[in-house]
């Protein structure tokens, strides 16, 4: 698969759009990301997972998927090997992705709560 493949394969989903953060492409639903270029350089999208999807993903495919360096990808976000992904592969895993989020973003609405910013849980120190 190619970057353009998962551009298209990203915004097929409902709701689904395309935007920027820190110069990178990034895919959001309700306003917050699911999926990212942030990598394409190095043949990679990224995924929004949770941890426990993260190593499912890994775990059955470990020459498409990996986690992300660092702290990002200890908490979920993972790579998916564009050349390695086939196009089902690729729209399960977006989807899961972007599942993920619509139902992070129905809980935020019904509870009220929303994710503080950094400067904001900075402040609160």
């Amino acid at each position: 698969m190619k970057v353009a493949d998962f551009r298209r394969i990203a915004l097929s989903f409902e709701g689904a759009e395309e935007g920027s953060h820190m110069g990178a492409v990034d895919f959001r639903v309700g306003g917050r990301i699911f999926a990212t270029l942030a990598s394409q350089k190095d043949g990679y999208g990224n995924l929004m997972l949770t941890p426990e999807q993260q190593a499912e993903f890994v775990r059955e495919l470990p020459e498409v998927f990996l986690p992300v360096h660092g702290g990002w990808g200890r908490m979920g976000a993972t790579h998916i090997v564009l050349a390695n992904a086939n196009e089902d592969v690729l729209t399960g895993a977006l989807r899961t992705a972007w599942t993920k989020r619509v139902e992070k973003n129905t809980r935020s609405k019904a509870t009220g709560t929303k994710k503080k910013s950094a400067s904001k849980r900075a402040s609160k120190r």
